[in-house]
């Protein structure tokens, strides 16, 4: 189970890409730093971590999430 940690977010900060043929949305909170640990939650969900702080996610089957929301 992914851990709980309050991430405050300043937008023009964040990058958010989306990569249609492999169908997955990426979510930095810190464009260009690299992750130094990473976690798979239950529902495909990668959450990126730097010295122990959220630094990204991962969204994978995006367009799959959206038809399921829609219903």
């Amino acid at each position: 189970m992914a851990k709980s940690e309050v991430v405050a977010l300043s937008p023009e900060k964040m990058e958010v890409e989306y990569d249609k043929e492999a169908d997955v949305l990426y979510i930095s909170f810190s464009p260009g730093m690299a992750a130094d640990d990473s976690e798979l939650t239950d529902n495909d969900i990668i959450i990126r971590y730097k010295n122990k702080k959220i630094i990204g996610i991962t969204v994978l089957h995006f367009s799959e999430r959206r038809k399921q929301k829609k219903n």
